[in-house]
């Protein structure tokens, strides 16, 4: 799966923000045609970002182009102009307000009759889906398996609150008169069970206190302890942190590895299916917990610094 620690929000209508996040450590770029475009910038944020993406180095990084919401008149041109322009560039469209499992449908075939007019490989554009509002969270189920393109299940927080009656105007945070548990904790499992159960993804929403960074670290904490791959950053001073939350830590990664090679001698030399390693029993179950941890360590570039010793 691409890396997905950080996903940076990046304005299409902004021709020098779109220069700057290129050297931005961010694992993700989301180039933006949708909530931070004005609508009368929609048009002309089109062919700043088919610019972006064809004369832009964005070296490794999961390149993505959220387009606006079916909801609008602007979503079908969004695709064609964006994938005729540079759809050999581009990675995934990220889908937002998706309702329903129709939405995700559309985006496909649209795509599929884009790619085949201009000679791309049909299904190489990915598809993100953004979970947005009391219904889509109904049909989270359906949206995840609507295509094979679908990679990313996306939080968007602020719709979702606004649409759910939260009484509050901070988003991320916790709704005034909330003094038991997490509000968000339902929400973020179920979109969380969705994408597992269907081999996708899950990005956590955005903390719009951009120069709160404990703030950003603390909420993106949270969605990290629960399983979630990243989270959306608006600003680069985000970045950081966010790459370091959802990083193992070094020793938790050594261990995952050692786990693996471990497990690997014992049932294939040894032939047994329960050893110890060290004071620690480890089994079957003990493998696919490491090899969680071991591919984020890897997807985060980490380096071993621990070797497992054969007996």
């Amino acid at each position: 799966m691409r890396a997905r620690r950080t996903c940076l929000a990046v304005p299409g209508s902004n021709p020098r923000f779109l220069e700057k996040a290129q050297g931005l450590p961010a694992d993700e770029v989301f180039l933006d045609l949708e909530d931070s475009v004005a609508p009368l910038a929609k048009e002309s944020a089109r062919g700043n970002v088919v610019a972006a993406l064809k004369e832009g180095d964005w070296g490794g990084r999961t390149v993505v182009v959220r387009v606006n919401d079916l909801s609008t008149s602007w979503t079908y041109r969004d695709v064609i102009e964006v994938v005729e322009g540079a759809g050999d560039r581009l990675h995934c469209l990220m889908l937002p307000k998706v309702e329903d499992a129709s939405h995700v449908r559309w985006l496909d075939v649209l795509l599929t009759q884009v790619e085949k007019a201009v000679g791309l490989p049909v299904g190489a554009i990915g598809i993100e889906a953004q979970i947005e509002s009391a219904r889509g969270l109904v049909n989270v189920d359906e949206i995840a398996q609507a295509s094979p393109r679908v990679e990313t299940l996306v939080f968007g927080p602020a719709d979702f609150m606004a649409s759910i009656g939260m009484r509050t105007l901070v988003v991320g945070e916790q709704p005034p008169g909330y003094t038991e548990g997490d509000a968000y904790h339902y929400i973020l499992m179920r979109i969380l069970m969705a994408a597992r159960a269907h081999g996708l993804q899950a990005i956590d929403g955005p903390y719009l206190q951009i120069k709160d960074v404990d703030g950003f670290r603390r909420v993106a904490a949270r969605a990290a302890a629960l399983g979630f791959d990243g989270k959306w950053v608006l600003h680069p001073g985000q970045i950081d942190a966010g790459n370091e939350v959802f990083s193992p830590a070094q020793d938790d990664y050594d261990h995952a590895e050692l786990i693996l090679d471990a497990y690997d001698y014992y049932t294939t030399v040894e032939r047994r299916g329960a050893v110890m390693l060290g004071d620690e029993m480890i089994d079957e179950a003990s493998r696919k917990m490491a090899l969680v941890v071991a591919a984020k360590g890897r997807a985060a570039g980490l380096a071993r610094t621990k070797s497992f010793e054969r007996p």
